[in-house]
């Protein structure tokens, strides 16, 4: 049988699977319950498994029957600090905890993979590294993993990597996407305290307003993007938090705010880092205040290999026929830190498109909502593309 219609055979003990990962979501790069079901779902297969020592991952390695290098696939395990606001059979069981971001999906489909694929090692020509991520929402899991020898896994580099992520809308339903090159963003963050002098609300001249000021910053951040940067190799800066004062009469002594920074290109992350400080102390200078800020680096630029980007799509066409791919249009300004296992090794990220019958792609909850939902009928056709990535690079 082909990977699909052992995948599909496969279905309701995946969606056994996922719906247990979703009633017990776990936040961060401590997942115990989450690894004690990833390592159950492995049980009985011919893979050599290890565990995380900072964090609970789990690195399986699969020999194939015929030699050949290595693959790795990844699929990450954590949840978000979300609430869930769905009335489903499988709700979240664990108060502020959800899948919102479908890594439940994710981490379903790996295993899929490694039981699709140890049912054929006597005609897998090399090795592939099944790579369980705990961390990926801003915990550096991939970066641990990787720390920890998740790419020499197999006893050499991988020649490829490929991971997957579902999205709740903004995609058709069960269609696959990628691109060549950068295909997600940089995500930094920018942290700014404004000190100032407080004082009575009726007599601002007598004091050293740090609200008045930072509330100039956020808005000079913005006409900063479009007089500095190009537009064909954009950047984003939001603020998504801004703190100051406890009254409405009273003059604080300082005011913060803090930013998410997006970028593409390190020529720009690099300009970004020192404009953006430049433009708050300027600013402070300029009303007799003083700004203290700091540029934090986080997830790099998600970078496709051009020849895996192509290979993917040439995959899912052969695997699922003609329609269910589409080469992505733009890059996109979310972040992944899959970006730090493709700094070292060539490869390619994907989406799968995963919106719910019912529901239409273009207004339904997106991933990170406390209403977003998934179709497990994607199960099947992510576990089949993990175990065909694999299976067709190492042949």
């Amino acid at each position: 049988m082909s990977f699909i219609e052992s995948a599909q055979d496969m279905r309701d003990e995946l969606v056994q699977l996922r719906h247990s990962l979703h009633t017990t979501p776990e936040v961060g790069l401590y997942l115990p319950r989450t690894q004690e079901k990833v390592l159950a779902a492995l049980e009985g297969l011919p893979l050599e498994i290890s565990t995380g020592t900072r964090l609970s991952s789990v690195t399986a390695v699969l020999r194939g029957g015929r030699p050949g290098p290595a693959v790795l696939l990844r699929g990450d395990m954590d949840a978000l600090p979300v609430t869930e606001k769905n009335d489903l059979p499988y709700v979240s069981q664990i108060a502020g905890q959800m899948h919102a971001c479908g890594h439940d999906l994710h981490t379903t489909m790996l295993a899929g993979a490694a039981h699709l694929l140890s049912a054929r090692r006597e005609e897998l020509a090399g090795d592939v590294i099944f790579m369980f991520q705990p961390g990926e929402e801003g915990h550096d899991g991939a970066k641990h993993m990787i720390e920890e020898g998740v790419l020499d896994a197999a006893g050499e580099r991988p020649v490829a990597a490929y991971g997957l992520h579902v999205v709740s809308s903004m995609m058709p339903p069960s269609t696959f996407m990628t691109r060549p090159g950068p295909l997600m963003a940089a995500a930094d963050v920018f942290q700014v305290t404004v000190k100032g002098r407080g004082g009575h609300g009726s007599t601002p001249w007598r004091s050293l307003d740090p609200i008045q000021a930072g509330c100039e910053m956020v808005a000079a951040l913005q006409t900063m993007v479009t007089r500095t940067f190009d537009v064909f190799d954009p950047v984003v800066v939001t603020v998504g938090s801004f703190h100051g004062g406890t009254k409405d009469n009273i003059i604080p002594d300082e005011a913060s705010f803090e930013a998410t920074v997006r970028t593409f290109s390190k020529e720009n992350r690099t300009l970004m880092k020192r404009r953006l400080v430049e433009l708050v102390e300027g600013i402070a200078a300029a009303h007799g205040l003083r700004a203290e800020a700091s540029f934090g680096m986080g997830y790099p630029v998600t970078v496709n290999d051009a020849s895996e980007s192509e290979f993917v799509g040439r995959t899912a066409d052969e695997l699922f026929g003609p329609g269910r791919f589409f080469v992505a249009p733009q890059p996109i300004m979310g972040s992944e830190d899959f970006s730090y296992v493709l700094e070292s090794v060539p490869g390619a990220f994907a989406f799968l498109g995963a919106c719910p019958p019912g529901l239409d792609p273009e207004t339904a909850p997106y991933n990170h909502s406390p209403e977003a939902m998934f179709d497990d009928a994607v199960l099947p056709d992510g576990a089949a593309l993990y175990a065909s990535l694999a299976f067709s690079r190492l042949s």
